[in-house]
Parts: C-alpha cells; structure tokens; sequence
C-alpha cells in the first residue's frame, strides 16, 4: 500500500509540474526531415577547476575542448533521442553549430550546459534561460 501511494504521488507530482510548465516531460517535435527540435533549460559552464571533473580542459567522453571550440553539455536523458557525443545542434538565439562533447550530473534533466572556456563573468551574465534546441536524429 505504501509503495504504490508513493508512485501515485510521484506521477501526480510530475503531472502537475507538466501543467505548470515545468521540465517533468520534455516535448520532443520531429520534422518530416528527421529533425528533431525541443524547449530546454539551458546554463553555461567553464573550464575551471570546480566546474568540471579532473582535468577541466577534458570532456566526459575524453574529448579534449580546444579554444574557439562551440561546446555543449547535456543532460543524460536527452542522451536518449540522439543527444550523444559529437551530435550537431543549433541553439535558439545564437549562431553557428554547437557539438555535445560533454554530459552533465545525472541529478540535470532537460537541460544543456553552454561551454564558455574560461569566461566566467560570461557564463553568469548568461544565466538560466528555456531555449529551443534542433538536431538531426540518426537512429
């Protein structure tokens, strides 16, 4: 009895987060060209010790980040609809292709950390923002 009450209180959570406009259930849009395209928290990172694991200039799938480089980090379950390393994504309001090289916390959903180097004035000036992201789905 108590385990099931806890799940029916988790999805009445969940549901209510959904209808509240929260992040519990990404809206994942697909295109008649296999793009696919959804609504993310998007932050920013660098390349700084506290930030990052070990060697800060060092991705999570070993990929080193070079200066100049257009980087970003994902959340794990969007690792799951293609979002895996060396994807190519275009990010709402900024130019150019991002390329994930990197993944976040598992405690992160919904969500892309924007590489910023070693600018950290940058990446607080960026802050949180709910973005539209697009990539090709290969599967």
């Amino acid at each position: 009895m108590r385990q099931s009450l806890k799940k029916y209180a988790i999805v009445l959570a969940a549901s209510l987060s959904a209808l509240a406009g929260g992040d519990a259930f990404a809206a994942i849009k697909e295109t008649a060209d296999k793009k696919k395209s959804m609504t993310v928290t998007a932050t920013a990172y660098n390349s700084v010790k506290g930030q990052t694991d070990g060697d800060p200039w060092v991705a999570a799938w070993n990929n080193r980040l070079r200066p100049g480089d257009k980087i970003i980090a994902v959340s794990r379950d969007l690792e799951k609809h293609g979002l895996t390393n060396g994807a190519k994504v275009r990010i709402e309001g900024l130019p150019g292709t991002y390329t994930v090289r990197d993944r976040m916390n598992k405690r992160y959903t919904n969500r892309i950390d924007v590489w910023m180097e070693k600018d950290i004035k940058k990446a607080r000036k960026w802050g949180k923002k709910k973005l539209k992201i697009i990539w090709d789905h290969k599967k």
